[in-house]
């Protein structure tokens, strides 16, 4: 964990810090709700505000309060009562909870910004992931042209120790060149560790099953976050994808009655998953192993 400066470059108490981040966690909670609906049915996210889907009456500020608007309204449309999917207060809340523990574990200061943004990529790509089974490029490629911006400007402005594969091999040894240039090259490795890996393991299963193992989003979706994280966190986080994937294809297909081994899941649910855990806590967990497991 990286302590927060908060209330040494503000002066306020960190719990101000930390309630200012869940009621804006919360907000952006609420928009997400509107990407996550309107993105794979390619309608505007901007334009029509939002409105009750049976009665199409808009839906006024006053009931558009995150997480609280939902239960004074018991879950239903204040004109004709339809129920409210419990989605909606759902996203809010567990966006709200994520930039209290990215602002716990990040701290204040110049990559929080930047986490914040991951953080909330992820949450839309997982419940879109959820619903629909894809992980639109629309949502893909912004993240990859983010992760390659932030991967040059960080190092211009003197802020690549947020990027931890510049002290690791390959990147180590190319000391000799631009900081910024290497930090270009560690996101372009990172994004073909990432979407290169996962298009790997799903040709070779296409060519031995001749089945699709995985979506091309999955593979983009994965150079996006590649790029940001790096080569090191993006094996981490394919490998906690992977693991809790795994984890729960088992306990639905023993649940199922019929035990079919070919029940889809959508994998980037996982995926976002692993990301974000790589992203908050992913040195820790490698650090932790390397001195448990490796002598």
């Amino acid at each position: 964990m990286i302590m927060s400066s908060f209330e040494t470059l503000t002066g306020l108490p960190d719990l101000i810090g930390f309630i200012f981040v869940f009621a804006f966690g919360a907000i952006v909670g609420s928009f997400l709700n509107v990407v996550i609906h309107r993105v794979p049915h390619e309608l505007s996210i901007v334009f029509p505000n939002s409105a009750c889907p049976k009665c199409q009456k808009p839906i006024q500020p006053y009931d558009n309060i995150p997480i609280l608007s939902w239960l004074i309204l018991g879950g239903k449309c204040r004109n004709c009562k339809e129920k409210i999917s419990a989605r909606y207060p759902a996203v809010e809340l567990l966006n709200a909870l994520l930039y209290l523990l990215v602002f716990w574990c990040v701290g204040f200061n110049p990559f929080l910004p930047v986490a914040l943004i991951f953080v909330t990529t992820m949450v839309v790509l997982i419940f879109i992931d959820a619903e629909h089974m894809i992980l639109p490029d629309v949502i893909n490629y912004p993240l990859l042209v983010f992760a390659l911006l932030v991967r040059l400007a960080f190092p211009l402005l003197g802020w690549e120790q947020y990027f931890t594969d510049l002290n690791f091999s390959p990147l180590v040894y190319l000391q000799d060149y631009p900081l910024w240039a290497v930090s270009l090259f560690g996101a372009v490795l990172g994004g073909l560790v990432g979407g290169g890996f996962l298009w790997l393991v799903g040709a070779v299963w296409k060519m031995l099953r001749g089945v699709d193992a995985m979506g091309l989003g999955d593979v983009k979706m994965m150079f996006a976050v590649g790029a940001l994280l790096g080569w090191r966190l993006t094996f981490l986080s394919i490998f906690l994808g992977a693991f809790s994937g795994a984890v729960i294809g088992i306990f639905l297909i023993y649940t199922r009655k019929d035990k079919d081994l070919q029940t889809q899941i959508p994998f980037g649910i996982f995926l976002g998953i692993g990301s974000i855990l790589a992203l908050l806590f992913g040195e820790s967990l490698i650090r932790w192993y390397i001195e448990t497991f490796i002598p």
